[in-house]
């Protein structure tokens, strides 16, 4: 690697598959430029850069953004439930959430 070459890894997740490629670009690449780079396109077609919102390191980003060395962008699907309305629907059933999701223990 030179001093004009970078590493990023570009990242994506389905329900029982990650995805995180690590390709060597030139610095100043962007967000949208490290995707198209890394095959994630070709791989998963079901990927809109115009629908699918991307981060770095978990946090939003714009496909213009310019990337860093060691940089994750990160490739986001839409959630399939809205959070809120599941946490709303389980306070209606009486359910009691306890950290890491499943069935809360039962009272004594």
């Amino acid at each position: 690697m030179n001093a004009t070459e970078m590493i990023v890894e570009v990242a994506y997740a389905l329900p029982h598959e990650q995805l995180i490629v690590p390709i060597k670009v030139n610095n100043g690449i962007t967000a949208e430029q490290a995707i198209k780079a890394s095959g994630m396109l070709a791989k998963f077609p079901e990927i809109d850069l115009a629908v699918n919102k991307i981060g770095v390191f978990g946090k939003l980003t714009k496909l213009d953004t310019p990337l860093r060395h060691l940089d994750r962008v990160e490739i986001y699907r839409p959630l399939i439930a809205d959070p809120k309305e599941v946490r709303k629907q389980r306070a209606e059933e009486g359910k009691v959430m306890k950290k890491g999701g499943g069935d809360a223990p039962p009272e004594a």
